[in-house]
């Protein structure tokens, strides 16, 4: 479902600033893998996001998703293949909408624009239903304004809104980040059951090595813009934090100093 073959990103080229994000970067993610990103601060996680988002271009390389080589592809054209939920809750929703009016901009989401965009009963009664899965109480309150939510709300929203219509590839950016440990536990308790119950495909780049063990099916670590390990199947099942430390020293010929991964 996505292939990233040989991608290198620099910034700031040739300057003092100079920084190689991304140094020959392979990844192959097979339909229905969820997989976890962790890594310690510039080691590529969300600019590997953002070159498969296509938010700027790569320097070098190829990205595939589902086959379509959509290297040359603007981001607003590879929206289409992918659904995406940010660390702040302030994205990925229009604040001074209603909540089914956002719903219903994410279920037009690559449709062609007529004058016939009015929200059905139809439609309101299918929002409602999907809102209830949540458990949140967000299914009798439709018509009040996503800036009236909370964050974590407001995460389970997107993440709604970013499967809606089904996505080839969902990108969580640390979509937990932002929020105290019991909602950011029950926004990733929604976003197991949504990315289960549509056997999607997804990329999740999260700080905390915990969740990266107990959520996917895959745990992938970033150093300097290159995968040193790239995990799976009963070894990643019986993965301890003791035990990815002592990988990650193993795979990198150094110990983890990163105090936000290591005191999450």
């Amino acid at each position: 479902m996505l292939q990233l073959r040989n991608i290198h990103k620099t910034f700031n080229a040739g300057s003092v600033n100079e920084k190689h994000a991304l140094c020959g970067l392979n990844l192959h993610l097979n339909a229905g893998d969820f997989a976890t990103v962790i890594g310690g601060n510039g080691a590529g996680k969300s600019t590997m996001l953002n070159a498969i988002s296509g938010v700027w271009p790569i320097d070098e390389g190829q990205i595939l998703i589902d086959g379509q080589d959509v290297t040359k592809l603007p981001e607003f054209k590879r929206a289409t293949y992918l659904g995406r939920v940010f660390q702040d809750p302030m994205l990925g929703t229009a604040t001074n909408m209603e909540i089914q009016e956002n719903l219903a901009l994410a279920k037009r989401r690559g449709k062609a624009r007529t004058l016939r965009w009015r929200i059905t009963q139809q439609e309101r009664t299918q929002y409602r239903e999907l809102l209830k899965t949540l458990d949140l109480g967000l299914e009798d309150r439709l018509t009040s304004k996503v800036g009236l939510l909370s964050g974590g709300q407001r995460q389970a929203l997107t993440l709604l809104m970013a499967t809606l219509t089904k996505p080839k590839l969902l990108l969580l950016d640390e979509h937990t980040a932002a929020l105290d440990p019991k909602t950011a536990a029950k926004v990733l308790e929604i976003s197991d059951r949504i990315i289960a119950e549509h056997n999607l495909t997804a990329l999740m780049v999260t700080h905390n090595m915990r969740d990266a063990i107990a959520h996917g099916n895959r745990l992938i670590m970033l150093k300097d813009g290159q995968i040193i390990l790239d995990i799976s199947g009963p070894e990643k099942q019986n993965l301890t934090v003791e035990n990815l430390l002592a990988k990650f020293a193993m795979a990198a010929g150094e110990e983890l100093a990163n105090d936000r991964m290591l005191l999450s």
